[in-house]
């Protein structure tokens, strides 16, 4: 039976979302809806390390694979976060061989990377999985960058080239923002540099992932060669939930005067 990073790497189509209200019940219900994976979001979620460890203790019963996006490149937090049962790290605004690199080393127990090893972890079951877990790590977590600069896209060839990078995300808001067409995903420059990134990933033997707004934007995002997607996240179900139910309350009370 395949890994998760396995799948990853052979090019399966893999179905996200974004989690960023930090709740251990929208968490849950992510898990059992039936994607393969769901985004913990500690860059820009509402969350902290003890939501953090709700949180994956509630997709632990699912059988959805628990990715974290941490704010920075930091081997320290890269730790703490894996040493609470994460299956991969999602990580920001790389943008270079370097800093990719780090972002690997930082998930790997040595010789090949700089992770501290911890007996009575989460992850290793509290010791009583530790042989198991500390023999596969270097093999089954994920490693996740983001592409979100003009020197990243420039430089994903040697990012992609990366042993232990996994997957090649790019960060459309953050591009487009740093490309100065902010939100013009349709611009004739942002449409090139993720053909780029996309192209280059798949000739790397690495996957491509990004996140849409929602289901309707699935099949462009498909066609265009994405295979590590996200649709939407809790807060914007939500969001876009509550503010359609008072609408129709509102188109109801203009309907009795």
């Amino acid at each position: 039976m395949k890994t998760f990073r396995q799948r990853v790497l052979s090019g399966e189509v893999l179905s996200g979302t974004w989690l960023n209200l930090a709740s251990t019940l929208t968490t849950e219900i992510a898990g059992r809806a039936g994607f393969d994976w769901v985004l913990i979001d500690r860059e820009h979620g509402a969350g902290d390390q003890e939501s953090l460890l709700y949180q994956l203790q509630a997709i632990h019963s699912t059988a959805a694979c628990p990715i974290v996006r941490l704010p920075c490149n930091d081997a320290a937090r890269v730790k703490l976060t894996l040493d609470l049962g994460a299956g991969g790290i999602m990580i920001p605004y790389v943008n270079n061989a370097e800093e990719a690199r780090h972002a690997v080393a930082g998930l790997r127990y040595p010789p090949q990377g700089i992770r501290g090893v911890a007996r009575f972890s989460r992850a290793a079951g509290f010791g009583m999985d530790f042989e198991t877990y500390f023999a596969r790590a270097n093999e089954t977590l994920v490693t996740v960058v983001q592409i979100e600069t003009v020197e990243a896209v420039e430089k994903c060839e040697e990012i992609a080239a990366v042993d232990g990078v996994d997957v090649l995300f790019v960060g459309p808001l953050d591009l487009s923002v740093n490309m100065g067409i902010p939100q013009q995903f349709n611009d004739h420059d942002f449409r090139a540099a993720i053909r780029k990134v996309i192209a280059v990933a798949k000739e790397a033997g690495k996957a491509a992932g990004t996140l849409v707004m929602g289901a309707e934007q699935l099949p462009a995002a498909l066609a265009d060669g994405y295979t590590f997607l996200a649709a939407a996240s809790d807060g914007s179900m939500v969001a876009n939930g509550m503010k359609n139910l008072a609408a129709a309350f509102a188109a109801a009370k203009s309907l009795t005067g």
